[in-house]
């Protein structure tokens, strides 16, 4: 069986970006999916299956991209130890990326501004998978809100925000588009060496810190009506602005409370975002 470039383990959403783009760039690829659908390879990891046989099925790799969430210990490091036993001719050189998210962060913070160095929930089951998977030398890229194609923000607003409330509530939002995630996946596993990536854990934005009344009134306008009345969100934001002494938007950082700070994966692997902003 031909040695991939990349294999997939997962392919969903984030795939629908990250194929087009392996085409494009010439390099060989397999995907798995829990159907076998769309051309996929029909697998299914099982983290409480000690017999790694069925790993057999999955072709040679260099790169392997883990994109389904791994959760508290021991999963990663089956996950791992199941592929290269049974891949032993390529196991010494395979890479493992695992895509997280930068939910781990959210918890109380030294300062406003937080990056990949930050400190985070260390009890979060997903990073305890995370740091396990690093400890092999494995390499975790957390990802921002994603959006792209099917995923629109405006379309949150209707489940997010339904009371004068909730809009109160809402700060920050940071984003990062499934174009710019794919470019990251292929630039991490094309400067592993390079930029050291083996045991390390990045942080991926578009680079912008949202404010999420600043959204709201941006999309006041719901329908296509010449006579229609702003969004229920955008007349409450602007209650809001006058009762909290707002004078306008976007609100300054320090009151936006947590925000992104994702310059030093672009200035290591030598990107900058292609859909900065929404």
């Amino acid at each position: 069986m031909q040695e991939m470039d990349v294999l997939i383990l997962g392919a969903g959403w984030t795939s629908t970006f990250l194929i087009p783009l392996l085409k494009a760039r010439n390099l060989t690829y397999a995907a798995t999916s829990t159907t076998g659908r769309d051309g996929t390879i029909k697998f299914k990891f099982d983290p409480d299956n000690p017999d790694p046989t069925y790993f057999i099925d999955l072709p040679a790799a260099r790169n392997i991209l883990i994109t389904f969430p791994l959760t508290g210990e021991g999963p990663a490091h089956r996950l791992v130890w199941s592929y290269n036993f049974t891949h032993q001719r390529v196991a010494p050189n395979v890479r493992y990326l695992q895509l997280g998210s930068t939910g781990i962060f959210q918890i109380e913070q030294k300062t406003t501004w937080v990056d990949r160095h930050s400190d985070y929930n260390k009890e979060n089951a997903r990073a305890i998978a995370e740091d396990e998977l690093m400890s092999m030398g494995g390499c975790v890229l957390n990802l921002a809100g994603l959006w792209g194609g099917e995923r629109q923000p405006k379309s949150w607003v209707g489940r997010v925000a339904t009371t004068k409330d909730q809009v109160k509530s809402k700060k920050s939002l940071h984003l990062v588009h499934g174009g710019d995630v794919a470019r990251a996946i292929l630039a991490i596993f094309d400067k592993w060496e390079k930029n050291k990536a083996s045991g390390t854990r990045w942080m991926l934005t578009d680079g912008q810190v949202y404010c999420w009344w600043s959204l709201f009134v941006g999309w006041a306008r719901e329908g296509k009506h010449v006579d229609e009345e702003p969004s229920k969100q955008s007349q409450w934001v602007y209650e809001l602005m006058e009762e909290e002494g707002v004078k306008a938007l976007p609100r300054d950082m320090e009151t936006l409370g947590r925000c992104y700070d994702s310059r030093d994966f672009w200035k290591t692997f030598g990107l900058t975002p292609l859909r900065s902003r929404i």
